[in-house]
C-alpha cells in the first residue's frame, strides 16, 4: 500500500471542504472495499478524509417516506424495525450479501461507492479500462463467465455486486449527496453509470461529494416482494443473477411492478420491459413467463455467459411468483 495521510473530519462540511483542496484524496467509511484496493494498489490516495464520527447515522421517517443515514452500517439498516416493517424487501437483499462481520462494518453509502469484483479489475497484471483507462478489456475476449449480458461495451463488461443496491432501484430510491455547491438529490435510476467509452466512472458524482443519505419514497411494497440471489455456493458469494420484485396488486390484477436485477450489468438493472408489460395484466404464471422473456430478449452474452440469459429468466419468473405468492 502506497503511503497517505489520515484526517478526521468532523462535520460533513468539513470533509467536503478538505476534499476540494486534497482532489486525489478519498473519503473513508467502514473502508471494507477501499481499503482491499489501496492494499493491492489497484487504487490510491494521496489523503484519506475518516467519516465515521460525522452525524449521519440515523435512520428515521420523513414526510415522503424513510432517511437511511449514509453512515449506518449495514446490518443495522437490514434489522432497523422501520426496513423490517415498510421495506422488507431492502432488508432481505442486504441479508443475502456477505458475512455478518463486513455487513456490520460496512456503510450504505460505501455499498453504493464498491467497485466491481472482476477478477481483471484485480488482477494488476492484466489489462483493465477501469483500473488503467486505454489498456484495453481483459474479460472482453477473456474468461467472462460472471459478466454483463446488458449494457456492456467494447470498454468494459464488468457487473455491479452489491445487493442493496438491486433493491434500492426497485424501490425507486434517491442518493443526497453533499458538494461544495450544496447538496443535490440524485434519483437512483441515474446514480449508477453504464460503461460506455468512460467505464474508470462507476457514479455520476462529482469530485468531491458526499453520500448524506439513501431516501426511499412511502411505496415500499411490504405485502409483495421477493429478492432471489443466485450464486455459485451458499454463502459469502456474489450474484451470478438476482432479482428485486415488488408488486401492488389490486386483487389479481398487477398494478405496478417494479423489478431490478443484479449480476447482468455495469449497474443495477432496472428491467422496464417486464414491468411495463406486466402492469394492468393478470398475475399468472403464465404472464410472468412472458415478462421474462420481453426482457431476457435484449440480453447480449459474451462467450462464456450465455447461461445467464436462461437463468436470468427462470429467476425473474420465480421472484415474481414468490412476490405475488403464487407458490
Amino acid at each position: 500500500m502506497k503511503s497517505f495521510e489520515y484526517t478526521r473530519a468532523k462535520t460533513a462540511a468539513e470533509a467536503v471542504s478538505f476534499l476540494k483542496s486534497h482532489p486525489k484524496g478519498r473519503f473513508l467509511a467502514g473502508g471494507t472495499n477501499l481499503l482491499d484496493l489501496m492494499k493491492d494498489e489497484i487504487m490510491s490516495a494521496t489523503d484519506l478524509v475518516d467519516l465515521t464520527r460525522l452525524d449521519l447515522n440515523e435512520i428515521r421517517e420523513t414526510e415522503n417516506g424513510i432517511s437511511l443515514g449514509a453512515l449506518v452500517n449495514n446490518a443495522d439498516t437490514a434489522n432497523h424495525p422501520l426496513v423490517r416493517k415498510n421495506y422488507p424487501l431492502l432488508s432481505r437483499a442486504i441479508l443475502s450479501a456477505a458475512s455478518v462481520q463486513i455487513r456490520n462494518m460496512a456503510t450504505n453509502g460505501g455499498n453504493l461507492l464498491q467497485r466491481t469484483r472482476c477478477p481483471y479489475f484485480y488482477d494488476t497484471a492484466m489489462p483493465c479500462n477501469k483500473r488503467d483507462p486505454g489498456s484495453g478489456c481483459g474479460a472482453r475476449e477473456g474468461l467472462n463467465r460472471t459478466q454483463a449480458i446488458f449494457g456492456w461495451s467494447e470498454k468494459c463488461v464488468a457487473v455491479h455486486p452489491s445487493d442493496m443496491a438491486v433493491a434500492l432501484a426497485a424501490l425507486d430510491a434517491s442518493v443526497r449527496v453533499r458538494g461544495s455547491g450544496g447538496e443535490r438529490v440524485i434519483p437512483f435510476a441515474e446514480f449508477h453509470r453504464l460503461p460506455g467509452d468512460e467505464p474508470e466512472r462507476d457514479m455520476n458524482l462529482k469530485s468531491g461529494e458526499l453520500i448524506v443519505a439513501i431516501e426511499l419514497p412511502k411505496q415500499g411494497f411490504a405485502s409483495n416482494h421477493y429478492y432471489l440471489k443466485v450464486r455459485d455456493r451458499a454463502s459469502y458469494a456474489f450474484a451470478l443473477v438476482s432479482v428485486a420484485i415488488g408488486l401492488e396488486l389490486e386483487g389479481d390484477t398487477v398494478k405496478e411492478a417494479r423489478i431490478a436485477m443484479g449480476g447482468v450489468a455495469h449497474k443495477p438493472w432496472r428491467a422496464a420491459k417486464a414491468e411495463k408489460f406486466l402492469t394492468g395484466k393478470p398475475a399468472t404464471a403464465a404472464n410472468f413467463e412472458a415478462a421474462a422473456d420481453a426482457e431476457m430478449a435484449a440480453a447480449k452474452p459474451l462467450e462464456h455467459n450465455a447461461y445467464k440469459v436462461e437463468l436470468g429468466r427462470q429467476a425473474i419468473v420465480r421472484a415474481l411468483q414468490q412476490a405475488a405468492k403464487l407458490g
